[in-house]
């Protein structure tokens, strides 16, 4: 199957951070409750030692850094010295001169990292400003204190409503508050009244999306009472009003933003480009044209594992077979509000135009996509309403 068309996408840092004062009962990532001191400075020298061996394992020595995010677990239980030390050294490796200003050096390129709205992290704000991050993405999640405790959450309301004060405060360029709806015995009033707290803090970007029961999580074995599906669409059709008519843009399934404040490194995921994944568990993709493939890799997922220099940090490396491309651009893809071209599809998948139009068509006569033919540009192809409701059918035919 030709490859021809296969090209350099932008190139992404993920760092994952494992670490949570506690494990909240809905989260299924690889996190892990605190049961002593973090070993900040080890880890670090172990991230560093991972992205080293994956730079040279890619030869990536020349390709530009597009964004950073720091995710976890909470990153923002690290010190702001422990971040700044790991983010000279990360962009020291592509080329950034470590001497100038970690603000006006970054001004380019976007680095999130995730907080929690606790006291203890959030004064910590202006020294990860400091250090270089760019962008907070803060885990409010509701701010009711019933809901708050039975989510696990270790933060009251009046802690989720300062760390956005302190956000604004601290000269970040942008904020995210992530906020869940669909909550146990959570009301359509509820939820919007979440909704419009979160917007009176006036965030930069929103992230508000359904709570879901995932395996292996303590709600799985125990699931609490969820509201049902008719109050949780008018929770969706109403809050989608709200954030339009606060001057929110929905960009993405669950992200929204003001003009211009889409989450840069999350935009080039979705729009299936580069990313190295580094730290516990972390999953990265990186394309190589010169040999057709695009390759996953996966990293130790426990921290013990992970921090133990006798082996490697990579777990996995497999290459995604040219058949399951189609199914995994689109998985991506069609998480966006935005069109796509066919070029698009051939520059990050490599594949020629019959292997996946034929579906598109198909998809059209269905009425979940539409196409749009200009004669002075090409073709675009996009979501219909419909097939946002009835996304998962449509992923299916591309499968």
């Amino acid at each position: 199957m030709s490859t021809n068309f296969l090209i350099e996408p932008p190139l992404s840092l993920y760092i994952h951070i494992p670490w949570c004062v506690e494990k909240c009962p809905y989260c299924d990532f690889n996190s892990h409750a605190l049961k002593a001191k973090i070993p900040e400075q080890d880890y670090v020298q172990a991230l560093i030692a991972d992205l080293d061996a994956d730079i040279a394992r890619f030869n990536l020595t020349n390709r530009p850094l597009h964004s950073i995010f720091i995710g976890g677990g909470t990153p923002s239980l690290f010190s702001a010295q422990a971040i700044e030390s790991l983010l000279s050294q990360v962009l020291s490796r592509f080329n950034c001169d470590a001497s100038q200003d970690k603000l006006s050096q970054n001004k380019t390129i976007e680095i999130t990292l995730e907080a929690n709205p606790g006291t203890v992290e959030a004064d910590k704000f202006i020294g990860f400003v400091q250090a270089g991050v760019t962008r907070l993405s803060i885990g409010v999640q509701s701010f009711e204190s019933d809901k708050l405790i039975k989510l696990g959450r270790i933060h009251n309301v009046d802690q989720a409503k300062q760390a956005a004060k302190l956000a604004k405060e601290s000269g970040i360029n942008s904020f995210n508050l992530d906020l869940m709806h669909g909550l146990p015995n959570q009301t359509v009033d509820n939820a919007l009244d979440d909704l419009r707290t979160a917007i009176s803090l006036n965030p930069d970007h929103l992230s508000w999306y359904q709570l879901t029961i995932e395996p292996n999580t303590s709600f799985h074995s125990k699931p609490p009472k969820l509201p049902q599906d008719e109050t949780l669409w008018d929770i969706q059709d109403q809050g989608f009003k709200i954030l339009s008519d606060a001057g929110y843009q929905q960009y993405e399934i669950s992200a929204f933003s003001q003009s211009g404040q889409q989450c840069q490194h999350n935009l080039n995921y979705w729009q299936f480009g580069d990313y190295l994944g580094i730290g516990c568990g972390a999953h990265g993709k990186i394309t190589n044209p010169a040999t057709g493939t695009i390759q996953r890799t996966v990293k130790v997922k426990h921290p013990k594992g992970y921090l133990d220099t006798n082996r490697e940090a990579l777990d996995h490396l497999t290459t995604v077979a040219h058949s399951e491309l189609p199914f995994e651009y689109m998985m991506n893809q069609l998480r966006l509000f935005t069109s796509f071209t066919l070029a698009d599809y051939q520059q990050r998948t490599g594949l020629a135009v019959n292997t996946i139009l034929p579906t598109l068509q198909q998809a059209q006569h269905k009425k979940l996509m539409i196409y749009t033919d200009n004669a002075s540009t090409e073709g675009k192809w996009q979501l219909t309403p419909l097939g946002h409701r009835y996304l998962n059918d449509l992923l299916e035919l591309f499968l």
